[in-house]
């Protein structure tokens, strides 16, 4: 009789276990990873400001891991019981200051922590079914290190020198670093030429492989040629402004 007993209960703990739900799929298609280049927020305003910690080295900084629909919408503030914890990321905050710095785009002076909050409560807290918070800082960090933006296109002769690069160069000499053409998304200077500021690179939903993107937002450059600005001196100033706060 006992071992009737247990091969039922062990029957039954099979069924359970076998039960249980499996993780809920994604509900958006595609991330966008978005890096941004500090001299094209400087130069668009006749300064800015730098961060106050972390390393200042010239080099395209991240913006942030973002969710997608194919139809060229995206989840937003998904979630407001889970808003950004920076206990919860506490081993990644030095890395997060040279990588993920903040040059002035919301306040001056630059404050990365606002950039961190806004990063996941806008974006992460719709990409929970993938990622918690530790692990969406942790995934952007990876890609980082992964994908050095500055070494590719410097490989192509493209340098932050101040002149004048083929759009469909830059796109070209990261498609062959990758795989697959990224997006590129431009601001003006003070003179209004057209210039490098951010670069999309397009992601499966669950954020492991490079794909091709969907749709990109190139029609913002609107120019066959680009400018690719200097990067700004540690001692550049500015006043406040809302450049990329919005996304």
């Amino acid at each position: 009789m006992r071992g009737i007993i247990i091969v039922s209960f062990l029957l039954l703990q099979s069924l359970v276990v076998s039960s249980s739900p499996s993780p809920s799929p994604p509900d958006f298609n595609f991330f966008y990873w978005v890096t941004y280049w500090p001299g094209a927020i400087c130069d668009s305003q006749k300064g800015c400001c730098p961060p106050p910690k972390g390393n200042t080295a010239s080099d395209f900084m991240i913006h942030g891991l973002w969710p997608q629909f194919n139809n060229g919408t995206w989840p937003a503030f998904c979630d407001q019981t889970n808003l950004f914890d920076i206990s919860k990321v506490s081993d990644l905050v030095n890395k997060m200051e040279k990588k993920w710095t903040e040059w002035g785009v919301w306040t001056c002076p630059s404050n990365e922590t606002k950039l961190w909050e806004h990063e996941w409560d806008k974006h992460g807290t719709c990409v929970q079914s993938v990622f918690d918070q530790h692990s969406y800082f942790l995934t952007n960090l990876r890609f980082r290190q992964k994908l050095s933006l500055l070494k590719i296109l410097k490989r192509k002769g493209i340098k932050p020198d101040g002149g004048l690069y083929g759009l469909d160069e830059i796109k070209n000499a990261i498609k062959c670093a990758i795989g697959f053409a990224p997006g590129i998304e431009c601001n003006e200077d003070v003179k209004g030429t057209k210039q490098l500021f951010q670069i999309y690179i397009c992601l499966d939903k669950y954020a492991k492989k490079f794909v091709e993107c969907p749709y990109v937002p190139d029609r913002s450059c609107a120019s066959s040629k680009i400018k690719f600005p200097k990067f700004p001196k540690k001692d550049s100033l500015g006043e406040s402004l809302s450049v990329i706060s919005s996304v």
